[in-house]
């Protein structure tokens, strides 16, 4: 049995990291596996939108191990990291090279640490227990985030508080999460993976030509001068208007009756 769980739920993909012994830290292989599930779910158009979590009530994903991991990592020649890492897909599948333009959802249970937390960040919305706890905790060890920490983490709360977590290292609580946008709601535990497998069915619903087209205009409005990502937007607007799914959707509208969106 592999480390990483997929079960399908109608257009609702849930990938479990099942390594709870070891807080669902990922080993060289565990993340290659998490690679190649999001490479499954991204080429499958029967599905519409993932939730990832990890096995257990303790942990979403402490990050890399870091008895086999992490020394590897850093200590790899240059040339074969530029290649396998720098311009390869970075942890956990989702935080470098690889985009999705589809909905994923984290479902945080617990620990979000190093690149469990990056994880969680490059995810498009997040739902934590109130168990959870939150850090890039690199600066204690002598290093620093690189998979997305350090770029994502002040776009979703801003740099005074991203560099309160980066720099101090210290434990976010869920609370504290919530107050500051890292999270998007708290949900009781013993509901959380239940309730965000509900929330993506329902995003599973909305057209998903209508999420790839935002998600692409909104990643890469990112830095572009707002004149520049103003017509992007405009442009990337006309071209869902050439398609099935702004008929169905209007047409769906004026019968007074919920959408089949194909996502064409």
């Amino acid at each position: 049995m592999g480390d990483i769980r997929c079960d399908r739920h109608g257009k609702v993909w849930l990938i479990t990291i099942d390594r709870p012994s070891v807080m669902n830290s990922l080993d060289f292989a565990a993340n290659d596996e998490l690679v190649e599930a999001f490479r499954a779910f991204d080429r499958d158009d029967g599905a519409h939108v993932a939730v990832v979590t990890g096995a257990g009530d303790k942990a979403f994903c402490a990050g890399a191990d870091l008895k086999t991991y992490t020394v590897n990592f850093a200590r790899t020649s240059a040339p074969e990291f530029r290649t396998r890492y720098t311009n390869g897909p970075g942890f956990g599948g989702i935080t470098r090279t690889l985009e999705i333009d589809k909905p994923i959802l984290a479902a945080v249970n617990g620990f979000a640490i190093s690149g469990g937390f990056e994880l969680a960040l490059a995810c498009d919305l997040r739902f934590c227990a109130p168990n959870a706890e939150f850090a890039l905790q690199d600066a204690k060890w002598g290093f620093h985030a690189c998979d997305g920490g350090l770029i994502r983490l002040p776009q979703i709360v801003g740099l005074g508080h991203a560099m309160e977590i980066i720099l101090s290292g210290d434990r976010v609580n869920a609370e504290h999460a919530l107050r500051i946008g890292l999270v998007n709601r708290i949900v009781p535990a013993e509901e959380l993976v239940a309730f965000t497998l509900d929330y993506a069915q329902m995003l599973a619903k909305r057209s998903p030509l209508s999420h790839r087209f935002a998600k692409d205009v909104m990643r890469r409005a990112v830095g572009m001068p707002q004149g520049e990502a103003l017509r992007l937007e405009s442009r990337s607007f006309f071209d869902l208007g050439q398609s099935h799914d702004i008929v169905e959707g209007t047409t769906a509208f004026r019968e007074k009756r919920e959408a089949d969106f194909q996502g064409r």
